[in-house]
């Protein structure tokens, strides 16, 4: 496979070239090694949940169609799907664990480098929880909001408390199929008890709990980790950065931050801007401290700091590849136990933070939230020191960069669109109730390496947006929208319909919305429920104008965001299929049924300009039954 074809990103095909010229294993390297890939993982149709086994069924119907215990392809590839659901949901959520972990030890007094920097939002919560607030001071009000989300993960009965956020028919279909989830955790044991041999052997019954345990993520666990990551933060506002491994400075200490969870990244923002780190970056020759971040840790501290993004998953290994790499400090999930193979080859110094995540040969200090800013000035320390041992011939850093726009959140929509004083969803209904707007997307998710780094996602975006179709974008997708240019508000001139074009004008946003990471989809649907409050496009989310995607996903996140946002009533298109099509019954309920249960369904789609028609044709068809008024200019382009 030639560079551009891995690729459509300059500086990462540039990159790849020099990892080739010194035999340095990159993802793509391991991808094509692995050809052909398992054809009956692909469909779903293999499982070892028993020691009878491993079985397998025979995609062709000349061998086995059953496992040792009489397991179909229908049961092993739903029971496959929903672990990949609660390993997603489990990911997702236990961020939003530690986060409220991190705020009740911050309420508590018991941390060095964090506070409560969103006290509106903090009070906020506090009411919608049940909390009273009058005459208390703020630490002993967030203490109370940690201890009541914590709830929310051990319940056993009821319903998560976010939930009540989702439009009150929504809410009313959930309790009707019995999906509503009752606690984040107990959705997720449920899971591995149900496919465990000989519990649930009904594929559809199997796939109704998936979702459950997907609404768990969505409205719970993910929804936690973003309001509470907020309070303690302090909720993002629209800001200007940089992005691609452009960012990296050769003359400076370059530190990248890898991975999700924002605890440590955040205060690592403060000791990089430590007087006295400063100072001996200088004495060691440097002219100071660069930091940088890859994948959804870059994202918490760009929407919050305006630190510069390197570059999202696939870009992992080339920013250490440009030798100019100092430090990589990771902590959990999207991260290649492979680094530490390519780190050996430069001076980069890889090391680990996370008690759940070691990797080979890294070095491990372990952060504790207690002793956060010393920890943060050590690992800086480690870096600063490191500065030396760089090898100049070995730094090859990509001149790609390209500026962005992205801090936008549910709650700065009400304020960039109405202002301060008149904060409202309106203009945005207005817009799509008039025809200058057909409606919006959420373009979501990963890299992978069978699909060429980023052409998924921004074509897509190009396309939606040239249909006036509003898009918001989370995670990698955002990262890879950005090195395009589609975040910046002069884009939409570029390649927005006139409709889109005009609003973006007037707000002077962009045509694509960079909305957080990856747990942020939260705030995705927070912003959908909002126009459904508004009035004017239906009562649910269902009926409203609007689809979802993950062009490139690879992750067990993304299956439970997909799922989370399906049995929230939208429409979503996988670039790659879940691994299903082994069984034509449970590809059926995915694809077809489950929009006569839940408003939405699922559909597969390797091509993102196909796959934009997909969500233009749905949208169309939204705004039909909702008997909207006729787009304003030009008709879709045909595919």
């Amino acid at each position: 496979m030639k560079k551009e074809e891995k690729s459509i990103d300059k500086a990462s095909q540039e990159l790849l070239k020099i990892a080739e010229k010194e035999g340095i294993d990159t993802a793509w390297d391991r991808y094509e090694a692995m050809l052909p890939q398992c054809g009956f993982g692909e469909l779903g149709l293999c499982c070892r949940n028993c020691i009878l086994g491993p079985c397998r069924i025979d995609p062709f119907e000349e061998g086995p169609q059953k496992g040792v215990c009489g397991a179909t392809a229908e049961i092993i590839a739903a029971r496959n799907l929903i672990r990949m659901i609660a390993a997603g949901a489990a990911a997702h959520s236990d961020h939003g664990r530690d986060v409220a972990h991190t705020l009740l030890l911050a309420a508590q007094g018991k941390t060095k480098g964090y506070g409560i920097k969103d006290e509106e939002k903090l009070l906020s919560l506090a009411n919608e929880l049940g909390i009273k607030t009058d005459g208390r001071d703020k630490k002993e009000i967030a203490k109370e909001v940690a201890e009541k989300v914590f709830s929310e993960f051990g319940q056993q009965h009821g319903e998560l408390q976010f939930s009540r956020r989702a439009p009150e028919k929504r809410q009313a279909l959930w309790r009707k199929l019995g999906i509503m989830p009752r606690g984040i955790d107990r959705e997720i044991v449920e899971v591995m008890h149900r496919t465990t041999m000989g519990v649930d052997n009904d594929c559809e019954n199997l796939i109704t709990h998936g979702m459950r345990t997907a609404l768990g993520d969505g409205w719970g666990g993910s929804m936690i980790a973003t309001e509470l990551s907020d309070v303690l933060f302090g909720t993002p506002r629209p800001i200007r950065a940089k992005v691609n491994l452009g960012v990296l400075k050769e003359d400076e200490v370059n530190i990248v931050v890898h991975g999700h969870e924002p605890t440590l990244s955040d205060v690592i923002v403060a000791a990089s801007q430590d007087k006295e780190l400063i100072e001996l970056a200088k004495k060691n020759g440097a002219k100071g401290i660069n930091l940088a971040g890859i994948c959804c840790t870059a994202n918490e501290i760009l929407m919050r700091h305006g630190i510069p993004i390197a570059g999202n998953f696939l870009q992992q290994e080339l920013a250490i590849t440009t030798g100019a790499v100092d430090l990589m400090l990771v902590d959990v999930q999207c991260i290649m136990p492979a680094l530490s193979s390519v780190a050996k080859c430069f001076h980069t110094k890889l090391v680990s933070t996370s008690p759940k995540a070691k990797f080979p040969q890294a070095e491990h200090v372990e952060f504790k939230e207690e002793e956060a800013l010393p920890i943060a000035k050590k690992i800086v320390r480690m870096a600063v020191e490191n500065f030396k041992n760089r090898v100049k011939e070995k730094v090859n850093i990509p001149k790609e960069k390209m500026d962005l726009v992205a801090g936008f959140t549910a709650e700065s929509v009400f304020k960039f669109l109405g202002g301060k004083y008149r904060a409202t969803y309106r203009p945005l209904n207005d817009a799509i109730i008039s025809g200058r707007l057909r409606g919006a997307a959420g373009i979501v998710g990963c890299n992978n390496p069978k699909i060429k780094h980023d052409w998924g996602h921004v074509e897509m975006a190009k396309e939606l947006i040239k249909n006036d179709v509003l898009v918001v974008v989370t995670g990698c997708s955002a990262i890879a929208d950005a090195k395009a240019g589609l975040l910046k508000p002069e884009s939409a001139l570029k390649y927005a319909g006139k409709g889109l074009q005009e609003i973006c004008e007037t707000v002077g946003v962009p045509p694509v919305l960079h909305v957080g990471s990856c747990v942020d989809n939260s705030r995705i649907l927070i912003t959908l429920s909002n126009v459904v409050a508004e009035g004017g496009l239906g009562d649910d989310i269902s009926e409203l104008p609007v689809a979802g995607a993950a062009p490139e996903w690879m992750s067990e996140k993304a299956v439970s965001i997909a799922f989370y946002f399906v049995a929230s009533g939208v429409f979503t298109v996988l670039g790659s299929p879940f691994p299903i099509l082994g069984s034509k019954e449970v590809t059926d309920l995915l694809t077809k049924r489950l929009e006569g249960t839940v408003g939405a369904n699922f559909a597969f789609e390797s091509d993102p300009i196909k796959a934009a028609h997909l969500m233009i044709d749905h949208i169309n068809k939204k705004r039909e039954a909702l008997k909207l008024k006729p787009m304003m200019y030009e008709k879709v382009a045909a595919v």
